[in-house]
């Protein structure tokens, strides 16, 4: 237990992670309808992606803006999976040719593409989920990180590696769907991912994969390497010097992260039903920024609190206001940064947190006249 309250940050760490557990299992469920609980299920997915860029970003130092495209790839690989399995030859026997997905025979693709053949597999599909992001983050940090391409070079690569995915994915219509993306998921080896009940149960796997994650990332920050990183991001020429090499841990890091928002992209499909290139560009990889700019850099239980502010104002700005949303999105992200610089785990930190201590002292300190003396005891 003790070694677990260390990994989890003592009292404090515990007790985040027990609020946002509460809200998620029991406050959501038990207070919104399926619509709402499945949109909330929506926002959580891009949570994962805050949680990566916490570790990436507040803890080593590294800003992303193309975190989007390993969202993006464990979200096509549960599409493709799902899409293979809604395009067996019966479903499809009125296409010219059936057994492949619908939009491949609207493009007159005669057979199915080498590269989708694996995804036939449930298992291949777990394992490339986590491999190939985990193998393209590794690729891109090796050829910069080994070349120390770092700051705001790094952040402009990474934007560009995004428009480069998402115009690839767009001009590959006959094998990735193209700007509509992969869409009408129906099952999941036969169960129905569009009734109410897998929905329900689709939320509840998806909270508790994201808090693996949070678990995960904390068990990382806990060892040598989690305070590395925090020098790396301070002194890294102090690190240098000392005898580490650096690039690896940047790598690591990467990798790790992308890894984190592969799975937020697959549970994305499975949540929504569809894959498109819109999820995965250079504006919803700047979002994702923002979650974890408002969450707190440096929180990862607040990067949940981020992604779930953001896109709850997103929906309800723009279903009140369908022209002016956008310019209320803009007041919410600048309010936020200017009155909470550290976002909103810094307004519970500098504001929140004292006052509940003086309120916990002041309830443990009774008043000595409160206490029966002997005498009175003796009376």
């Amino acid at each position: 237990m003790k070694a677990l309250g260390k990994i989890l940050g003592g009292k404090a760490g515990a007790m985040d992670l027990l609020v946002i557990a509460a809200i998620i299992f029991v406050v959501f469920p038990l207070g919104l309808d399926i619509f709402r609980l499945n949109l909330v299920g929506k926002y959580l997915t891009f949570a994962y992606c805050a949680v990566g860029l916490v570790m990436l970003w507040g803890y080593g130092g590294i800003l992303s803006l193309g975190q989007g495209v390993f969202f993006g790839i464990g979200g096509y690989c549960m599409a493709m999976f799902l899409k293979l399995e809604a395009s067996d030859p019966v479903s499809t026997a009125h296409q010219t040719t059936p057994g492949i997905p619908d939009f491949m025979d609207w493009n007159q693709v005669t057979h199915l593409p080498a590269f989708w053949e694996p995804f036939h597999s449930f298992a291949f599909t777990l394992l490339a989920i986590v491999v190939i992001p985990a193998v393209v983050a590794y690729i891109i940090g090796v050829s910069m990180f080994k070349r120390r391409v770092s700051g705001v070079y790094f952040s402009i690569i990474t934007q560009a590696i995004a428009a480069i995915v998402t115009i690839l994915v767009v001009g590959q219509q006959g094998f990735t769907g193209g700007i509509n993306g992969i869409t009408d998921l129906k099952t999941l080896h036969g169960w129905n991912i569009n009734t109410d009940s897998a929905k329900y149960v689709l939320y509840f796997v998806n909270g508790a994969l994201l808090l693996l994650s949070i678990v995960l990332s904390k068990l990382v920050l806990s060892t040598k390497l989690g305070r590395l990183l925090l020098a790396l991001r301070d002194k890294e020429d102090r690190v240098r010097f000392s005898g580490y090499d650096v690039a690896n841990f940047k790598v690591f890091v990467f990798s790790l992260a992308a890894v984190i928002s592969a799975i937020g992209g697959a549970m994305f499909t499975l949540q929504v039903g569809f894959m498109s290139p819109s999820i995965i560009g250079i504006v919803p990889s700047i979002e994702m920024v923002i979650f974890a700019a408002i969450g707190g850099r440096m929180s990862l239980v607040g990067a949940i609190y981020g992604a779930l502010l953001v896109n709850y104002g997103k929906t309800a700005f723009s279903e009140s206001f369908p022209t002016l949303w956008l310019f209320f999105m803009g007041l919410l992200f600048i309010g936020v940064v200017m009155v909470f610089p550290e976002g909103l785990s810094g307004l519970y930190k500098v504001h929140l947190e004292p006052k509940l201590r003086q309120l916990l002292t002041k309830a443990r300190r009774k008043p000595a006249s409160s206490k029966p003396s002997i005498e009175n005891a003796g009376a």
